[in-house]
C-alpha cells in the first residue's frame, strides 16, 4: 500500500505547526534568546520537501517508490528537528 498520500497529509500538517512556532517566537521577541526558531525553520524546509516528494510520488506512479523513499526520509528528519525545536523551546527561560 502506498504511503505517499499519508506522508503528504502529515507533512503538510506539521509544516503548519513548524511555521506557527517560528511566527510565535518572532512575534513575542523570543527568537533572539533561543535557536528554536532556526531549528523550526529547518523542520519547515524538511516538511516542505517531504510534501514535494510525496506529490511527485502521486504524480509519477512509475517512479513512485523512489520519491516515496525520499519523502519518508526527509519527513523523519523533519520530525526529529521539530522535536528538537520544541524541546529547546520548552527549556527556554523567561
Amino acid at each position: 500500500m502506498p504511503k505517499h498520500s499519508h506522508i503528504l497529509n502529515a507533512a503538510s500538517n506539521l509544516l503548519g505547526i513548524a511555521l506557527i512556532i517560528v511566527t510565535a517566537l518572532h512575534v513575542t521577541g523570543r527568537n533572539t534568546h533561543t535557536v528554536a526558531d532556526e531549528i523550526a525553520w529547518l523542520s519547515a524546509i524538511c516538511f516542505t520537501l517531504s510534501c514535494v516528494f510525496s506529490y511527485f510520488a502521486i504524480r509519477a506512479e512509475a517512479r513512485s517508490k523512489r520519491y516515496e523513499l525520499w519523502a519518508d526520509r526527509i519527513f523523519l528528519a523533519g520530525l526529529f528537528s521539530l522535536l528538537t525545536a520544541v524541546t529547546t523551546l520548552a527549556f527556554l527561560r523567561s
